[in-house]
């Protein structure tokens, strides 16, 4: 690692720590040539797959989309920030279990359902809304009445 001093690459660790659930590598640095300390984090580089839409575009898998559909059904719900992360995190560690380089949009959107209807039934009738594309209070209804089914 170089320095971000005087970019000298003889820096040695002084202490390293679990931080963020254990999901990142905190650690203390010195350089050896300015003898200067920092501090680094490391965290696994885990690649997502791409996302294949029903128009067969593809894109790069996008947290800060997940989260925007997640955080607009679960809006005004009293369901806690610890829940709404765990949730994210579970779609995401089910993705990337898929193994595959490409996945669906169908894929991604029932992995949000599935999680969804566990931790919020209104949020889940609000999200399956938008992503089956509900046209009319009919198809709301026969939603609700599957729910109740469970």
């Amino acid at each position: 690692m170089f320095c971000p001093f005087c970019r000298a690459d003889d820096t040695k660790v002084i202490d390293s720590r679990l931080v963020a659930d254990g999901s990142q590598v905190k650690r203390r640095r010195e350089c050896g040539a300015c003898h200067e300390r920092f501090t680094t984090f490391e965290a696994a580089e885990l690649v997502m797959p791409r996302i294949v839409k029903r128009d067969g575009s593809r894109e790069p898998y996008n947290e800060a989309k997940l989260r925007s559909g997640v955080m607009r059904a679960l809006e005004k719900r009293p369901v806690p920030t610890e829940q709404i992360e765990s949730l994210i995190s579970k779609v995401e560690s089910l993705l990337r279990a898929t193994g595959e380089r490409e996945v669906p949009s169908q894929l991604l959107g029932t992995l949000i359902m599935d999680e969804l209807v566990k931790l919020d039934k209104v949020a889940y009738v609000r999200f399956a809304s938008v992503y089956r594309s509900f046209k009319d209070i009919r198809e709301f209804g026969e939603e609700i009445a599957r729910l109740g089914d469970n």
